[in-house]
């Protein structure tokens, strides 16, 4: 199989995994596991996403993340690519509160520190009630109605509470000048056609990234190699070197 089609289907089986998973992703379950003093399920996969990011920066949004599956599916509906900027400032401060809310509630709770990955899971799956179905197609709405109204991946831009962890780590990594994974360009054999920009999940101009000094290197590249396997040119391609200084 072609690596895209393999990217979409792990976005397709993460999707389907959704209801298993979806604790292990959830602010809100992590908010009462600090309240307890639990390491829970969701803890680890977020420190799990900043400790890998320096390295792989954010592969988890193209390949494995529910969300993005949603979202790729959303784009069939509605696939013009969604404004960037100032709105993508969004999701770090709705980050930085539910942090400092973390920090708050672990300083509340009183019992002793444990770690527990299957904290408020029956067996392991997140929606094992029915009642929990309400909360599960609250955030299927909550994801999907941006992309439909603003633009491909629109939620992964303005609104992802899991992406400042990998934004975060990346330019860690990048102060550390460790290797990063992330695509590279030979600008020299651009031709200019656009059809990588077409095909970008997050709606980047990658045209303009192009040319410019380590513009892959920027938060919201997903190294989703969208934009390489549908280069004529072969101009973009993966690479794992250092961010030059």
């Amino acid at each position: 199989m072609k690596r895209q089609q393999i990217r979409k289907l792990l976005l397709l089986v993460s999707l389907l995994l959704f209801p298993v998973t979806m604790w292990y992703f959830s602010p809100a379950i992590i908010s009462m596991a600090m309240l307890e003093h639990v390491m829970n399920g969701s803890f680890f996969v977020f420190m799990a996403m900043l400790l890998l990011s320096p390295f792989f920066g954010r592969v988890f949004c193209g390949y494995l993340c529910p969300a993005g599956g949603l979202q790729e599916c959303a784009a069939q509906i509605s696939g013009r690519a969604a404004k960037q900027g100032k709105r993508d400032w969004i999701k770090f401060v709705i980050w930085s509160v539910w942090i400092v809310m973390l920090f708050l509630l672990f300083l509340l709770g009183k019992n002793k520190v444990t770690a527990d990955f299957f904290y408020m899971t029956d067996h392991g799956i997140s929606i094992a009630e029915i009642y929990n179905y309400v909360v599960y197609y609250g955030v299927i709405l909550l994801i999907v109605l941006p992309a439909l109204l603003h633009g491909r991946r629109a939620s992964c831009h303005y609104i992802c509470w899991m992406a400042p962890f990998m934004i975060i780590g990346k330019k860690i990594g990048q102060l550390l000048h460790v290797p990063l994974l992330h695509i590279e360009a030979r600008k020299e054999k651009c031709i200019g056609c656009g059809k990588c920009s077409q095909v970008c999940p997050m709606g980047l101009d990658v045209v303009q990234m192009v040319q410019k000094e380590d513009g892959f290197f920027g938060a919201e590249c997903i190294v989703c190699g969208a934009c390489a396997d549908n280069c004529p040119k072969k101009v973009l391609y993966y690479s794992m070197k250092r961010r030059k200084r």
